[in-house]
């Protein structure tokens, strides 16, 4: 075994056999990463082996599968998480360890511990050609906008802060509500942790925009607009949502004019985040109301398409249609191939670290739902999988937030707050 010593903490290696995984144990390692996607070529071990491996020989694993033209920050941000999480020494590799050793570089030039112009020379002293990572770092730097993604574990949802590094002007997307559904407990977690990233880059937020009304999270618009002073926006087909749910839950009191949102895009109109142009399309398929708001280089699709190896998101719930989906993507495929696409949802396939960015060309090429198929194949698979998905735990508890922009419903008189749960409202129970 050939092993690098690049800190104390890190080491990392071209790919190794099962066999030798008791012997890294033996060393001293406690954590092993594999940053190599399955399937690279003949005889590779794959994650599920080197998983049952580690555990085996009592190492901690990650996943977290690269390629040098799809490296994201989530997959360097996965990278240091392991590095930090561990409990001793850290293995990682990848077909030759190059991967490995790129995804550590990148994570200390954006926590900046190195400088950019330092990456090639760093790689060269530990014996690896990094121009990968520094080819990275460049694109980066001229990406407009920038985004960052906020991975919540308890829904699998990415909530995005999007700004313009000209004006620090910002929008956030798609933020999330904490809600503990055994206990009914709200909580603004994953919204203060956006506004302590907003307030530590001196940002100015300038939009709340919600993609669509979720049916897995509470919406946190309603409370980052009492912090922030932003306006809030969805698109203007939420008032057919409004209009399903009002009958769904009884519930003559609800507006359904779109009023509890600043502002209803209609498809194709056009706004600015600081300097940088936007616009909204019409995406309907998994709602009535979804819309991809395309900012600069990047689209945000949200529940239409998710990472490659995830294939799409269903289209089963009410007003959601299969067909209306794959003609919604294909308006999203007929971007720029480089148009960035930010998801919003990952559910880790594999076990493999969380993801949320990739581009209209890996997806026209590589997406598990897309790639080679016909509009009525995948009609055809979407809806026979639909069949088999359970509803998700929250869409009775979330609607009737979310369709009113975040708004909890209001106290009553011994100053509480009551959800209203339809009964046997919806299809897809459990058996």
């Amino acid at each position: 075994m050939t092993i690098s010593k690049i800190s104390d903490m890190l080491c990392v290696m071209p790919q190794p056999d099962i066999g030798d995984f008791q012997s890294l144990r033996d060393q001293g390692f406690t954590t092993l990463i594999n940053a190599r996607p399955d399937k690279e070529e003949a005889g590779q071990p794959g994650t599920a082996a080197e998983e049952r491996a580690a555990a085996h020989s009592n190492m901690s694993y990650s996943y977290i599968p690269i390629t040098m033209a799809t490296v994201t920050e989530a997959d360097i941000g996965a990278f240091q998480k392991a590095l930090n999480d561990s409990v001793g020494p850290v293995v990682a590799h990848s077909k030759s360890g190059t991967r490995a050793l790129l995804l550590y570089a990148l994570g200390e030039v954006l926590d900046g511990r190195m400088k950019p112009e330092d990456v090639l020379p760093f790689g060269q002293k530990n014996g690896f050609d990094l121009s990968a990572a520094a080819n990275w770092v460049e694109k980066r730097a001229a990406s407009r906008p920038q985004v960052k993604g906020f991975f919540d574990k308890r829904t699998w949802s990415i909530q995005y802060v999007v700004s313009d590094p000209e004006t620090g002007a910002c929008a956030i997307i798609d933020p999330v509500l904490d809600f503990d559904e055994k206990a009914g407990a709200t909580a603004t977690h994953s919204a203060d942790a956006i506004l302590e990233y907003v307030h530590k880059n001196g940002f100015s937020v300038e939009w709340i925009l919600d993609t669509h009304p979720h049916a897995d999270h509470f919406s946190a618009a309603r409370y980052l607009k009492e912090k922030t002073g932003a306006p809030t926006a969805i698109g203007e087909r939420v008032v057919d949502v409004q209009e399903l749910w009002k009958d769904i839950y009884n519930w003559p009191e609800l507006k359904t004019d779109g009023s509890q949102w600043d502002r209803l895009f209609a498809s194709g109109e056009t706004f600015k985040v600081g300097s940088i142009d936007a616009n909204v399309m019409f995406s309907p398929g998994h709602t009535l109301a979804s819309v991809t708001y395309v900012i600069g280089d990047a689209a945000f699709v949200h529940d239409t398409i998710f990472m490659p190896d995830s294939g799409t998101a269903r289209a089963d719930f009410p007003g959601g249609d299969a067909r209306m989906l794959w003609r919604s993507i294909q308006d999203i495929l007929a971007l720029p191939d480089e148009t960035r696409v930010f998801t919003g949802h990952d559910y880790q396939p594999d076990g493999r670290a969380p993801r949320w960015e990739s581009t209209v060309g890996e997806q026209k090429t590589a997406n598990s739902h897309l790639a080679g198929v016909s509009e009525e194949a995948f009609v055809k698979l979407r809806t026979e999988r639909d069949k088999t998905l359970p509803m998700p735990k929250l869409i009775l508890h979330a609607l009737q937030v979310n369709v009113r922009a975040g708004r909890l419903p209001e106290p009553e008189s011994n100053g509480k707050r009551y959800l209203k749960l339809p009964l046997d409202a919806l299809n897809g129970a459990a058996w």
